[in-house]
């Protein structure tokens, strides 16, 4: 019998990580490759004391973070030359092709749900290695 394409609900439990592009590992969500989603994507981060990203930008996606314990230090910006301080309970938003790069300067882990309207998480991300030495972290 062949199974149905017609698209269903489902329930995800976060449990596999993956390593993205930016640096980071991210606990496996809601994406195209895991649940057949088709404009959006959403999963779990945990930035670990002292981590930090590549700085990068999502070229053709908007992203949307809410912050669930923590905080994220964030430099962003053409020349990542704006800063703002994302604590828990705050909800954070990057337009698509604004260059970014977040960071825990914290001894402790901070934790983000993340949401991105293109359902391949990864598609649309371009590192930007010439703006690394423009964070002093």
């Amino acid at each position: 019998m062949l199974q149905s394409s017609k698209p269903t609900c489902r329930i995800v439990r976060p449990g596999q990580t993956y390593d993205g592009k930016q640096g980071f590992s991210y606990f496996e969500g809601i994406s195209a490759e895991a649940v057949g989603s088709t404009g959006i994507c959403m999963h779990l981060l945990t930035i670990p004391p002292g981590g930090r990203a590549k700085a990068h930008k999502h070229e053709t996606h908007e992203t949307a973070i809410y912050m669930l314990s923590g905080e994220a230090h964030t430099w962003f910006g053409e020349r990542l030359e704006e800063h703002v301080i994302v604590r828990a309970g705050e909800m954070f938003y990057i337009p698509a092709g604004v260059p970014h790069l977040p960071a825990n300067l914290s001894d402790k882990p901070a934790s983000a749900v993340i949401a991105r309207t293109d359902p391949n998480e990864q598609e649309s991300v371009v590192l930007l290695p010439e703006l690394e030495a423009l964070v002093p972290v």
